[in-house]
Order: structure tokens, then C-alpha cells, then sequence
């Protein structure tokens, strides 16, 4: 007969770390960590199961224990740690955060201030996966579930001090054809387009905080499969047969991505002008309007997976395009890349660094997509055999610098063969949470929820009692009509059609394109 176990409170706040919303983008530096109870699993109602063998019970209790220990070893170096830290702000520092110095000394040990704006621009990406419609059985799939106006309001996460001020819409690629997500619904939003993205823009009380105005480009990934890794046509183009004014016709990145970046559709509302079209006029309006400002203007790119590979594509053609260029002075571009493949080959890096653009890639070294395309001949071969490969289709560079993080030295994930939990972007900003330099024990920092890792996965150890997948739309959008039938929810599609000015601010940037 089961034993009557007490009531226990199982929330969060008894293991390891701060609970918190998924909406702190705070930029202050690490907070205190508060010592882990043991807690049992519990339904809905508040009783506690019932446990049919006490080793199953015993077991729990003791990887509870395990994972409090941990913590509590780390409670002092951490402390240790957290007193050397300068006390100085993000607007005294933020010309190095955003990579001056290529984040010299910046990433072992880890800067609070770094690490706190990896995870804002990653919540900025996790954005676009939040609010995109991936539902074949709507008639909205493939678009943004919600206004760009309350944007972040939707996704429960309104104090972020943004401004969305451009949605980017891309045109069906059949290089990448698994991006792409289509209603089943014979009369859809779009049948060629879909959202990709938003173009955000920092308002005033969050200028001040960050030390400049930041314009913001996110870009929108895949979900977590991972089966557009076998899309990749693995083929290099010149970047300058896209219309990209680079002289150089060794500059070639992966002919997919440019595809996906450049295509467009005179037909389509939506895809008049390419991504890569919205993109050069919204932020050229956006650094012509605020760079003769007092503040300083930044130009921040962030992406996860594919969205990573448009981010980086995208910040080299801003500076390559001298789209950041404002009265002979350049303004920083930098790009915070969230789970990468490469994008173009070794004269495609040079060429991207030499124009002073910025990258600090985050990866988890378990993760197969940074390490494609390119398998064989990369920037890890010797020197020699990168120049005899140079000239090869398949030879690519990754551009920036690495933050390579490791899923195994967290206590809450569990092992799993799944390799969209590696590859999972929830998962990345768990770890940079918990990231405190190469050896140091992993201890969350920032109180950021470890629930979260669960959104779109399944990669939380079974004792935390966090159900995988669990992010899903109210009865998956269905409503109850006045006649009682269940339906779907009309909503607006926010049409955001291109503005009158988009062409007048490629013609200045003296692009030749049709429209």
C-alpha cells in the first residue's frame, strides 16, 4: 500500500536557480543565487503521486541531492567570481560588448554584461519562433501570429524597449524548400511568401541604458528539425552576381542562403522587393533618421540556425553596401550568431572582417549544424590546405569569434540522442546562463527559468516535472463561434506592405533592381 507522502510546493524556486519570467532582459550584472531544497513531483492538484517502488522515489531524490551539492560547491568560486567583476554599465562599455576588441578576455572568464546581452539578442531570436505560425492546418501558417505594434506585448515580454518597426518577408526558395511552411487551407494569406523576420529599433529610456540607439535586424531560423541541412546544395556563388557590390569575384558564399536572401516576387505584395531589399532601405532610413543624433547608433543582427546564416549575410551586404556609412564615419555592426552553419568561403571571412563587422558565434560543440557545410576542408585544416582548397566549391570558413558551449556540463539537461536538443536555441541561452569560463562549474546566473528549455523540446531532466513541447497556442487557436461550432480565429494578417520610401532609399544606395 502507497504511503500518504506531505504536500510539497514544487515550484522552481526550490532548485537551482532564480524563477523568473521569460522576459527578463535586464541588463544587470549576475544575481544571487538562492540554495536549492529537494522537491518531489506533484500533479496539478497539488497531491503528490503515488510511487509504486521506493527505488523510484529514492532515485529521484538522490539526483535531486546530486544536482543541490553541485550548486552548493559552486556557491564561493562563484561569489569569488562575481567580486572581481567591474562595476561599471553596458552605455560605459558597450562599444566593447558589441566586439571593439573582438572580445579579447571577455569570454574566459565570462563578462556578466556579455553574457547578459548574448541572452537579450537570443530572446530577440527566439522572438520570430514564438510569434511565426508553423500550423499547416491554419490559414495563416507561414505568417507572424501577431501586430508588429504589440509585437512584444503578445509574446508576454513588453519591457523590452524596443520598437518593431519592419516586418521582412521572404519568397519561396527551392534550394531551401523546408523553410518554407504552407496552410493547407485552398485560400491562404500568401501562397509565396513567408515572414522571416522584424526590424526593431531601441527607444529613447533604452538608448540611454544601452549607451546608443541600437537597430536591431532578427532574423527567423528553422524550428528544430533539421532536415533543410539536407537542402543545402553545398555550392558557392560569387556574392557579386546577387547584385552585392564587392569587386572581388573570389567572395562566394553558400548559393542557398544568397537564394533565400536575394529572391524576390513582383507579384507577391509581400516579396516585391527581396529580403535583402527591405533590409538595406528599412535600416538606411532607420541610421539616416537617428545617426545625427546625440547617441550613438549600433547596428545589432541576431539569428538562430539559418537565421544565423541570414544574419551574417545580411551584416556584411549593410557594410559591404556601406549602408552604415553616415558622413564619411562608419557605425558598428555586429552580429550575436546563435547556432551557425557557415555561410561562404576563406575570401568571404577575410572580406567580412576586413570591412570591420563583428561576429561572436555561440555554439554547443555537440551541435552538427555549426560544423556543416564544409565538412572536409574548413577553417580547422592547416593553412596550406586551406589555400590548395580555396578555388574547391565545398571549402568554407566560419567569420568571427567562437563561444563554444557544452550541454553535458549542465546538471538539469539529460542525456538524449535527439540532436534537435543540441541544436535547440532555448537550450543555448540555458547554457550561457550557466556558463562562467572553460573548467568553472556551471551555475545559472541571470535566474533565467530552465523551463524554457523545454519549449520546443525535450532536453530537461524528468525529475524537474516540466512536460516537453510545451509552448502551444490557447486550443491551438480554436475559438467558440456564437453558433457553438469550434473555428479557427480570424486575425488580421499585418499586410506591412513596403513603404513608399523603400525604393527611393535603394536608389541612393545606388542599387540597380527591378521592381
Amino acid at each position: 500500500m502507497a504511503i500518504p507522502l506531505p504536500k510539497l510546493n514544487p515550484s522552481f524556486s526550490q532548485l537551482p536557480y532564480k524563477h523568473c519570467s521569460s522576459s527578463n532582459h535586464s541588463l544587470q550584472p549576475l544575481l544571487s543565487i538562492p540554495r536549492p531544497l529537494p522537491t518531489l513531483a506533484t500533479t496539478a492538484s497539488g497531491r503528490c503521486h503515488a510511487v509504486a517502488k521506493n527505488d523510484s522515489l529514492t532515485s529521484m531524490i538522490s539526483e535531486l541531492e546530486r544536482d543541490s551539492q553541485k550548486v552548493d560547491e559552486a556557491d564561493d568560486e562563484l561569489n569569488e567570481f562575481i567580486g572581481k567583476q567591474p562595476a561599471t554599465g553596458l552605455a560605459d562599455r558597450w562599444r566593447e560588448i558589441h566586439g571593439r576588441d573582438d572580445w579579447a578576455g571577455l569570454l574566459d572568464p565570462m563578462d556578466p554584461l556579455l553574457r547578459s546581452e548574448l541572452i537579450r539578442y537570443g530572446e530577440f531570436a527566439q522572438a520570430c519562433y514564438d510569434a511565426f505560425d508553423y500550423d499547416p492546418f491554419s490559414r495563416y501558417c507561414g505568417s507572424c501570429k501577431h501586430g508588429r505594434r504589440h509585437f512584444f506585448q503578445d509574446l508576454g515580454i513588453p519591457d523590452t524597449g524596443y520598437e518593431v518597426v519592419r516586418y521582412l518577408y521572404a519568397t519561396s526558395n527551392l534550394s531551401l524548400p523546408t523553410f518554407f511552411t504552407q496552410s493547407r487551407w485552398p485560400k491562404m494569406w500568401s501562397r509565396r511568401a513567408n515572414w522571416i523576420g522584424y526590424i526593431a529599433v531601441s527607444d529613447d529610456a533604452t538608448s540611454a541604458k544601452l549607451g546608443r540607439r541600437d537597430i536591431m535586424v532578427s532574423w527567423r531560423g528553422t524550428v528544430t528539425r533539421l532536415e533543410w541541412l539536407a537542402d543545402l546544395m553545398d555550392f558557392l556563388r560569387p556574392v557579386s552576381d546577387e547584385g552585392i557590390p564587392c569587386s572581388d569575384p573570389s567572395v562566394k558564399v553558400e548559393s542557398g542562403f544568397i537564394d533565400l536572401y536575394t529572391d524576390k516576387d513582383p507579384s507577391c505584395r509581400f516579396c516585391k522587393y527581396s529580403a535583402r531589399e527591405q533590409v538595406l532601405a528599412a535600416v538606411r532610413k532607420l541610421v539616416h533618421q537617428h545617426a545625427r543624433s546625440n547617441a550613438p547608433v549600433s547596428i545589432t543582427l541576431t539569428g538562430h540556425s539559418l537565421g544565423s546564416a541570414l544574419a551574417m549575410l545580411s551584416a556584411y551586404d549593410i557594410a559591404e553596401t556601406s549602408v552604415n556609412v553616415v558622413d564619411n564615419e562608419s557605425l558598428p555592426v555586429c552580429v550575436y550568431s546563435f547556432s551557425g552553419p557557415r555561410v561562404g568561403n576563406g575570401k568571404f571571412k577575410q572580406r567580412f572582417e576586413s570591412l570591420g563587422v563583428k561576429a561572436l558565434r555561440v555554439v554547443n560543440v555537440h551541435d552538427t549544424v555549426p560544423k556543416v557545410p564544409g565538412i572536409l576542408f574548413n577553417e580547422s585544416v592547416p593553412a596550406f590546405v586551406q589555400r590548395m582548397a580555396e578555388g574547391l566549391p565545398w571549402s568554407y570558413s566560419h567569420v568571427g569569434v567562437e563561444l563554444a558551449l557544452d550541454h553535458k556540463n549542465s546538471p538539469f539537461l539529460k542525456e538524449t540522442s535527439d540532436p534537435s536538443c543540441y541544436h535547440n536555441l532555448e537550450a543555448h541561452l540555458h547554457l550561457l546562463d550557466g556558463y562562467h569560463g572553460r573548467g568553472q562549474r556551471f551555475v545559472l546566473a541571470s535566474g533565467r527559468d530552465p523551463a524554457l528549455v523545454n519549449k520546443a523540446c525535450d532536453f530537461l531532466k524528468d525529475h524537474h516535472m516540466v512536460p516537453p513541447f510545451w509552448r502551444q497556442d490557447l486550443n491551438k487557436g480554436m475559438i467558440r463561434a456564437e453558433d457553438g461550432r469550434w473555428v479557427q480565429a480570424e486575425r488580421p494578417v499585418v499586410h506591412d506592405d513596403h513603404l513608399h520610401d523603400v525604393y527611393h532609399h535603394l536608389e541612393q544606395l545606388g542599387l540597380s533592381f527591378n521592381h
